[in-house]
């Protein structure tokens, strides 16, 4: 990659196809390729993205300039492809922008381009009852990096993972942790206990039976990964139990396509209150991303307040609720697995709810702790270690 190219960006782009001719027209650049693709490119757009340092601080790879700051009607006085077969385009106002063939073809917008780069983004593979849960060794994912890339990803695709071979210290969970990034602090703390506890502030801190949930739905912003990790576990009963909901929102989809909406559309009060805090949150069950695919399920009845909704939508949202719930109760979404001394789970909270099964505490010790990590730096770390 040419150099003033590069200051776009801290990737590099490989060279898929080279660039055989430029054609000017009134209001873009066509550019052919060698594969026979055309691609536009609109005078507005080549002068908002040009790589150059007057445009872009090297330092920092963002940009500097504002496109309000040139003349909307801006077009280039000449275009070539140079000894290098990188787009040069020659601007009226003298200004010269310089653009390398593997830049411009990831960023290309005609229909083809578009659509390969929506084919290439990651798939999430939705699982049930008899997921192959994907399992990791401690030591390999704090000592290798490929390692904890493969973890990650099955984390992002996946959204269930377990890792096995963790030391049983209190506190050992912030060092794989922080392997992604920094924990993310709520009102119960960096690190939180989950032991059954006389004056407990969450139904989690007892030894009842907690059904399907995603934690902290009361926040505008759910934490995004969840880890939970067994120092101690002789007590009888207290089996994990996770399903993954986006599997549950697409089986009410299809079924239901009226329910699913409802979900979708009919916000829900989330509420989280004890003597020091009061968190609320109102926001629909099952959100969408900019594609119209599931990003969130938001869920925990024991944490959920009177619906309030219209009249006339009420029976609507209680149908499609008692109907979420009830899938996520039969057999072939649930997989239920006990949590022994030195394993963890790290599962997406956004995605895969969790649950588990009452346990006595009679019969001997428990004690787990967790923390959060948001998706947003699972991903960052993900492309760092993928350039």
């Amino acid at each position: 990659m040419n150099t003033a190219a590069a200051f776009a960006d801290f990737r590099r782009y490989p060279l898929i196809c080279g660039l055989t001719a430029v054609t000017p027209l009134t209001d873009r650049v066509q550019v052919t390729w060698a594969d026979g693709r055309i691609s536009p490119f609109h005078h507005q757009w080549l002068r908002d993205n040009c790589p150059c340092p007057q445009c872009v601080y090297t330092v920092t790879r963002e940009q500097v300039l504002e496109v309000v700051d040139v003349p909307e009607d801006l077009t280039p006085g000449a275009t070539r492809l140079d000894s290098e077969g990188c787009l040069c385009v020659d601007w009226q106002d003298g200004h010269q922008s310089r653009f390398d063939p593997g830049w411009l073809r990831a960023h290309a917008y005609d229909d083809q381009s578009r659509a390969e780069r929506l084919a290439s983004k990651p798939r999430r593979q939705l699982w049930q009852h008899d997921l192959n849960l994907p399992v990791f060794d401690y030591q390999a994912l704090m000592d290798d990096t490929d390692t904890l890339l493969q973890w990650l990803l099955a984390v992002r695709d996946i959204g269930l993972t377990q890792v096995r071979g963790v030391p049983t210290e209190p506190g050992s969970l912030k060092l794989i942790a922080q392997q992604i990034s920094f924990i993310r602090q709520s009102n119960f703390g960096v690190l939180f206990n989950v032991q059954s506890k006389a004056d407990a502030d969450s139904n989690a801190y007892t030894a009842f039976n907690l059904p399907l949930h995603s934690d902290l739905p009361t926040r505008e912003l759910q934490p995004g990964l969840q880890f939970l990790h067994c120092l101690v576990n002789d007590a009888d009963g207290g089996e994990s139990i996770f399903v993954d909901g986006f599997a549950i929102a697409q089986a009410l989809r299809q079924e239901d396509p009226d329910a699913f909406a409802a979900l979708c559309e009919i916000p829900v009060e989330f509420r989280n209150k004890d003597r020091h805090s009061d968190y609320r949150c109102l926001a629909p069950i099952i959100a969408l991303d900019a594609l119209g695919q599931v990003s969130e399920i938001r869920m925990a009845n024991f944490l959920r307040g009177p619906f309030d909704t219209s009249a006339e939508q009420m029976p609507r949202l209680y149908r499609a609720y008692r109907r979420f719930i009830a899938l996520t109760r039969e057999p072939q979404f649930r997989l239920m697995q006990r949590l022994e001394p030195g394993q963890l789970w790290c599962f997406d909270n956004r995605r895969t709810l969790h649950a588990r099964n009452a346990f006595d505490p009679s019969t001997g010790a428990r004690h787990f702790q967790g923390c959060y990590v948001d998706r947003d730096e699972l991903l960052s770390k993900i492309l760092v270690l993928q350039r």
